[in-house]
């Protein structure tokens, strides 16, 4: 007989599946909320105008459905809003090597301005894309990177579900403490910033830090046994990123999704040259440059951003393969096919089923 996959977190939520998918798409957002999980729209990198327009349309895409919004909030990003004045304090060293990466690789410059290219993350931003995605009809909010209590706090008054991203045990009691209602142990396998325990390891202890607060397992989930196992660990659901790159939805240019299609896990590789934090990406040209001997050490968030964003709005704009790269987990290596968010739901259903079942079976001596 099929486990059921809707659990006591799923209808405490309103959703079919305890599958929460994290994505930068819109289109994805919505495939996924109507594909019964718990979608979180990744809003760091929009403009405050831009977080209202694209959360107003998801919400009009969704009707009564479920969804959140992910921003990153570190705490050691400053007051500086003046972009061109960080950038010509940048020290030398650093803007001669991506001078030297774009004679190298033949870069033009780039006309398109990315968000990259054109901001600074600071403090005001952030508290400007609070206030947007607060105002907002959104029913979540997670803090990615930072832990801010006054914000948590806020969105709980606005009526918002509150989830935080953790990648230790420490930081699990921190968002408790905060009165977070949902902690996602996000272990070193997650693609995009992570952590260095791995997560096999780390949501056992977020499990027993956390208390009452439910916990996502989350770090290189792509197959229905790691949804089974991370039951078995304590969690009460899954967090996905990874996963949906190669959606049908997401509509990535031909370069990157030829690049997560063929990448398996040994092809990831945790690098500080994508923002100046831990972060694992898919290993390329990029993350090779800046591991060499002779490279400088990428610089802390958020001037590493600052002094990249023109040389790889460029690489985008005029599709600079060498240069090119994307975060993703070691989970990547379990989506090698083109396929609609629906499909790839399916399958991580019916494999979690048919995992459970074989547990079931294998728990009773059948």
């Amino acid at each position: 007989m099929s486990t059921p996959l809707n659990t006591t977190l799923c209808r405490r939520l309103g959703i079919r599946y305890p599958i929460f998918g994290f994505s930068h798409s819109v289109d994805v957002t919505v495939a996924l909320a109507n594909a019964g999980c718990f979608p979180i729209y990744g809003a760091t990198r929009d403009m405050p105008d831009e977080i209202v327009s694209h959360l107003k349309e998801i919400r009009e895409r969704i009707g009564t459905g479920k969804f959140g919004v992910d921003l990153l909030l570190p705490s050691g990003v400053g007051s500086e809003t003046d972009r061109a004045a960080v950038v010509a304090g940048l020290p030398a060293e650093n803007k001669a090597f991506i001078e030297q990466l774009r004679t190298k690789y033949n870069v033009p410059p780039a006309t398109k301005a990315t968000f990259f290219s054109s901001q600074i993350r600071s403090q005001q931003l952030f508290a400007e894309q609070i206030d947007a995605v607060l105002g907002s009809s959104a029913d979540a909010f997670a803090a990615g990177i930072g832990l801010p209590a006054s914000v948590i706090q806020r969105a709980a008054q606005c009526g918002k579900f509150t989830i935080s991203l953790v990648g230790s045990a420490k930081h699990a009691v921190a968002a408790k403490t905060a009165g977070v209602d949902l902690i996602v142990a996000q272990g070193a396998d997650a693609g995009g910033h992570t952590g260095p325990i791995g997560t096999y390891s780390l949501v056992p202890q977020v499990v027993e830090a956390a208390g009452d607060v439910p916990v996502l397992a989350a770090g290189g989930v792509g197959h229905g046994r790691h949804i089974a196992a991370a039951f078995g660990l304590g969690a009460q659901g899954v967090w996905l990123g990874t996963a949906w790159l190669t959606s049908r939805e997401h509509a990535f240019n031909e370069i990157l999704l030829r690049q997560v299609l063929a990448a398996r896990g040994e092809d990831t590789v945790i690098s500080k040259s994508h923002s100046g934090k831990s972060a694992r990406l898919i290993r390329s040209a990029w993350t090779d440059e800046w591991e060499a001997p002779s490279a400088p050490k990428p610089l802390p968030m958020p001037y590493q951003q600052v002094l990249t964003g023109e040389l790889l709005a460029a690489v985008e704009e005029h599709g600079i393969e060498a240069l090119s790269y994307t975060g993703a987990g070691q989970g990547v290596g379990w989506f090698n096919e083109l396929k609609t968010v629906d499909e790839i739901v399916e399958r991580l259903v019916s494999e979690t089923q048919g995992a459970l079942d074989q547990m079931n079976a294998r728990l009773s001596g059948n």
